[in-house]
């Protein structure tokens, strides 16, 4: 029964991944199986995407589905979301801001809690990603909570880390130097049609290095498209 239900996820059955990923999730004994095709070798990479709480992060991933989706591309979507500290339950908003790619035959979009831990991550989620990437898909995003400086667990998880920031996040910058800063690869100034986006993104710009630092606004859908060229490029 098990062995079948591995196999009917690793062909990309949906019902049968998500079965799989509940199994990860919840450290259910006997998913040696499991975790063995999790620690295999996998060329799929994983692209994180992180940053301060209120970025627009799961706006963005939302229109980035769409450029992917012109692509033809499949992806899998994973949306951690923090998780109460007297229940360790999560609203998991995400479902309602991509509701609309939840029954897409090309994309498997899938929000987990953080239960507790610090790092703006699924305690298994090293084993929830690995599994993802032996099954049919091009990529893997994994959307991280809304994390501080020291919150950088998604630099050991994703092969390309994107920090989405917002133009009033000059404070937050400072703080965030010794941390995010560091590990990101692509900088994102979402809500670009705010005052002050051109003036924020310059001063990124000096911070970064040869590092790219782009402008996107997901509620007008600008920008996005330059975002997905770059982590394709990336990849490549």
């Amino acid at each position: 029964m098990m062995e079948t239900i591995i196999q009917e996820a690793l062909g990309g059955n949906k019902k049968s991944l998500a079965r799989c990923i509940s199994l990860l999730e919840n450290d259910v004994a006997g998913t040696d199986d499991l975790i063995g095709i999790s620690n295999s070798s996998s060329q799929v990479p994983v692209i994180g995407i992180t940053g301060p709480p209120g970025a627009g992060k799961s706006s963005l991933v939302d229109a980035m589905l769409e450029v992917f989706d012109q692509q033809k591309k499949k992806v899998a979507v994973v949306c951690i979301d923090p998780s109460s500290p007297f229940h360790t339950g999560a609203l998991l908003g995400d479902r309602i801001r991509m509701n609309r790619w939840h029954d897409h035959p090309s994309f498997f979009i899938r929000s987990l809690s953080s239960r507790g831990t610090t790092g703006g991550l699924h305690p298994r989620i090293k084993e929830i990603t690995g599994f993802l990437k032996q099954c049919p898909f091009d990529l893997v995003l994994l959307e991280t909570v809304g994390v501080g400086q020291s919150e950088v667990d998604v630099a050991r998880m994703a092969d390309l880390k994107v920090l989405v920031l917002v133009p009033e996040a000059g404070d937050e910058i400072q703080f965030m130097k010794s941390g995010l800063m560091e590990v990101a690869d692509i900088f994102v100034v979402n809500k670009s049609d705010r005052p002050g986006a051109e003036l924020f993104a310059k001063r990124l710009r000096g911070m970064a290095g040869n590092r790219s630092v782009l402008l996107t606004s997901a509620a007008n859908r600008t920008g996005i498209e330059t975002l997905v060229e770059q982590i394709t490029n990336h990849k490549k």
